[in-house]
């Protein structure tokens, strides 16, 4: 099978070595006709060189090695500009904390050709849409999750229910379209910004129900820096979206 014929999986990492072993044969076990891309932000705990070792053995594993923790927004872009150069029909992020889980990977694959509509460029893998949901969130942060999304859809003019969420599937070719040195985003606004720039390209937004996990081992990567740095990246996107300037 060629790479148009391809899904590629993207997993950003920064010290993930307790789940990205057991996650990547989750994976291959769910779809075994997809490749895994590692983003590797120099983990210190050895992430990077599991996945060279891994990827020796197995011609669907590959790895991108960066200097140092440069933010999830660039490591995700990494992932994608990797997809549009190796010529892979669609680009699918999934964590790295088994919060996404693989038994839903079919589900976003399968839902980009739908067999009674039209084409869609993006299917994001949703907690907000019926048959999806959270396990393991205190109520502060759900509150502020579905506050995030209200403010995104509110600003950006975005449809989808889950905004924020980065459990998706993309048409590469759609990505190749987006000029990525434009983004503000270097964390967790990347979410709501790639979909505000495919929207302006036109695209089919969809969505599917997928159970969030909070992660269960390791340290969640997010801050207060990050949270009100994706505020106000939003609130930049949402005054050119309203005015026509950043």
């Amino acid at each position: 099978m060629s790479n148009a014929d391809k899904t590629l999986v993207t997993v950003c990492t920064y010290n993930e070595i307790d789940n990205l072993p057991a996650l990547v044969d989750e994976i291959f076990r769910h779809a075994p006709e997809v490749d895994v891309l590692a983003i590797d932000d120099n983990s210190p705990d050895g992430t990077g060189q599991w996945c060279d070792r891994k990827a020796q053995d197995d011609p669907r594993m590959h790895c991108l090695h960066r200097a140092g923790k440069l933010g999830l927004g660039t490591a995700t872009v990494a992932g994608m500009r990797y997809a549009i150069e190796h010529g892979y029909k669609y680009t699918l992020n999934i964590d790295a904390d088994f919060s996404h889980q693989p038994k839903y990977l079919h589900d976003l694959i399968g839902g980009m050709e739908p067999p009674n509509g039209p084409p869609v460029d993006v299917m994001i893998g949703s907690r907000y849409v019926p048959g999806g949901g959270i396990e393991g969130w205190p109520l502060k942060r759900y509150l502020m999750s579905r506050s995030v999304n209200f403010y995104a859809r509110t600003l950006l003019g975005l449809k989808p229910k889950d905004c924020s969420g980065g459990y998706r599937c993309y048409r590469t070719a759609k990505l190749a379209q987006i000029d990525f040195d434009q983004f503000l985003s270097h964390g967790y606004s990347f979410q709501e910004e790639i979909l505000w720039h495919l929207k302006r390209l036109g695209c089919q937004i969809a969505e599917t129900p997928i159970v969030f996990v909070d992660r269960v081992r390791g340290s969640s990567k997010i801050n207060a820096r990050e949270a009100w740095g994706a505020l106000w990246v939003i609130l930049a996107l949402g005054r050119k979206n309203l005015f026509g300037r950043g």
